[in-house]
């Protein structure tokens, strides 16, 4: 006998695919938040959305509680109408009922039936313009009765209440209760009235009346319907003259917000349209003249800007032909003073240095005249920061050592690739370097290289005399010194750190410092690895606080006691370098200031260069000698 396996079924995919329910949920959810946040977004940004729906609002809760009372009111009125009618018709008719059974003289169960429900007609029919009914039922403990349940309208007496049926069945007299009348597939309200009577042979009931208060429902349904129509058209109307009344006066207000931002983008020519004499008018009407003041002021101190560059531009230019002239003469005579007597030759030293001084500020000037007029341009290409900085520390480390400072440089091994001007960022991180020397007290000074996957960054941290809050937030002004009266050892010209923030501006970097008094000061240089690329966080601390390893980002909201950078310059028209208004290209400003921790502030300089071409000057930093 052969036997043959059945071949196995294909195994089945463990994922299941997803349900088009939840699908479907998802989106609606997605959708709904989306509007939830617009409506959210709306809500922030719209006086006048705010001010209509808050009327609308307020309105409608105010004729909620009239509505409410109205209807309560109105309720009451029908029914004690309604009640004060059928109250004095069910006594009478249920009166005159029971007087009518205790006169009866039927003596068997037919006769007695007839003459039962002959007098019960008379109390069935309309009755004070509402539906009246009868229920006629025996009590419990009557016996041997002539005459079961009888009712008119189809009803039972499950419609009478257990209260009123204990009630009439223990107590002499008539009495009410509210009931709720039944339907086909409603109910309305309701009045039942009963009392006890007896019929042959001596047996007691009860007797109701009912009525139905139907047509007192429908005419309070209508009334309410009116209120309710009547409320909602207010609330439109409402809405209506508050969207007016406010447009009134916010649209004014929109307006002079939208010149206010074209004015402040640079845009002084902008004013207000002025109607009418009213205090939106008036309002108006001294924008335009605060507007037309400020154009006046701002022009003039452009126009003087101008002119001072031009003068100082045009007068650096004028004076390099001379220099060159007495600095070879200065060279000739500092190279011939071995041969001078004592007084001549400290002279003729003198005469060369002051001149190497005067050529280093007015190489300066010609530089800082260059950034003014937008001229300087970007020479990028992919280099090693590494040997750029310590190029930096060869040539400054005859100086330290005069000094009694020990250069030390904390590198990567591997290097650190970034695009950049090497000419411009080996300026930047020798104006850096020779600052820390110059203050550091003669304490060693640590240059820390590093980088992480989007950009490369250089500290310069020494431990010397260190900066308070107002020093900091003036360190990278024009001509600014944080002690006049401390002596130069290099005679620089002050512009070196203002040079240095124009330098990383073009590279759309961080400049940034930190100082504490008595603790030294630290100054962050970070690149991205690629020019053009925003900087989002830099992979060195500023602060000798933040413990970090090399290679780990550090945003810029890190903790830290007193940091600067060039000031926030206002966006849309000019900027003070020093004293002086110049025109500031929009790529050019500095993003505005972010908190740190612990209630410090960091100062950042963020901007992309948006240059034209520049003439090829010699290139200087801001301590010491000549730099080609």
């Amino acid at each position: 006998m052969q036997t043959s396996a059945a071949a196995a079924p294909a195994a089945e995919p463990s994922g299941e695919p997803p349900s088009p329910h939840r699908s479907g949920l998802r989106t609606s959810l997605e959708r709904l938040g989306t509007r939830w946040r617009g409506l959210v977004t709306a809500w922030r940004r719209s006086l006048q959305l705010r001010a209509v729906a808050t009327t609308v609002l307020l309105s409608a809760l105010a004729m909620l509680g009239a509505g409410i009372f109205l209807s309560n009111q109105i309720a009451d009125g029908l029914f004690q109408e309604r009640f004060g009618q059928v109250q004095e018709e069910s006594v009478r008719g249920l009166n005159q009922v029971k007087s009518n059974f205790e006169s009866a003289a039927t003596t068997d169960r037919s006769s007695t039936v007839a003459f039962v429900n002959d007098t019960l007609k008379l109390v069935e029919g309309d009755g004070a313009s509402v539906q009246r009914d009868f229920i006629l039922t025996p009590l419990p403990s009557s016996e041997n009765i002539y005459v079961t349940n009888t009712a008119s309208g189809g009803l039972t007496t499950a419609v009478i209440p257990e209260t009123l049926a204990a009630t009439v069945r223990d107590n002499p007299g008539v009495y009410w209760e509210s009931i709720s009348f039944p339907h086909a597939t409603y109910d309305t309200p309701g009045l039942a009235f009963g009392t006890k009577v007896q019929l042959p042979p001596g047996r007691e009931y009860a007797l109701y009346l009912v009525y139905d208060l139907e047509s007192v429902q429908q005419t309070l349904d209508f009334i309410h319907r009116v209120l309710a129509i009547g409320g909602i058209l207010l609330l439109c109307v409402t809405g209506g003259i508050a969207w007016y009344t406010t447009r009134l006066v916010v649209r004014p207000v929109s307006n002079a917000a939208m010149v206010s931002e074209k004015l402040a983008a640079g845009e002084l020519q902008e004013r207000l349209e002025v109607h009418g004499e009213d205090e939106i008018a008036r309002l108006g009407t001294s924008f335009n003249r605060m507007a037309t003041s400020l154009q006046d002021q701002i022009t003039q101190l452009a126009t003087l800007s101008q002119m001072q560059q031009r003068f100082v531009s045009d007068v650096s230019h004028e004076l390099r032909t001379p220099l060159t002239t007495v600095r070879m003469a200065a060279e000739v005579l500092h190279d011939a003073r071995e041969e001078f007597d004592p007084i001549n030759r400290r002279s003729a030293e003198l005469l060369y240095n002051q001149v190497e001084r005067f050529q280093t500020l007015l190489n300066d000037l010609l530089e800082i005249s260059r950034f003014d007029a937008g001229v300087a341009v970007l020479d990028a290409e992919v280099l090693d920061m590494v040997p750029v900085v310590r190029r930096v520390v060869e040539t400054a480390s005859l100086h330290a050592e005069n000094l009694g400072s020990e250069l030390r440089v904390h590198a990567p091994d591997d290097g650190c690739m970034v695009e950049m001007d090497p000419r411009r960022i080996e300026r930047i991180i020798r104006n850096l370097v020779m600052n820390a020397v110059e203050h550091g007290e003669g304490q060693p000074i640590d240059i820390t290289v590093a980088q992480d996957e989007h950009a490369v960054a250089v500290t310069v941290r020494d431990h010397g005399i260190g900066m308070d809050p107002e020093e900091a937030a003036r360190v990278f002004d024009r001509f600014w010194r944080g002690d006049p009266a401390r002596a130069r050892t290099t005679g620089g010209s002050g512009l070196g750190l203002s040079i240095a923030t124009e330098d990383t501006r073009l590279h759309g970097g961080w400049l940034q410092a930190w100082g504490e008094k008595g603790d030294g000061a630290c100054f962050r240089l970070t690149l991205a690895r690629n020019l053009g690329d925003p900087v989002g966080s830099s992979p060195l601390p500023l602060t000798p606080h933040s413990r970090m390893t090399l290679g780990q980002a550090l945003s810029v909201e890190e903790s830290s006691p007193h940091t600067a950078s060039l000031p926030t310059l206002p966006s849309g028209g000019f900027a003070l370098p020093g004293s002086i208004l110049r025109a500031v290209p929009p790529a050019e400003r500095a993003i505005a200031p972010q908190a740190g921790g612990d209630g410090d502030v960091v100062h950042e300089l963020d901007a992309t260069a948006d240059d034209a071409t520049a003439d090829d000057e010699p290139e200087t930093g801001n301590q010491g000698g000549r730099h080609a």
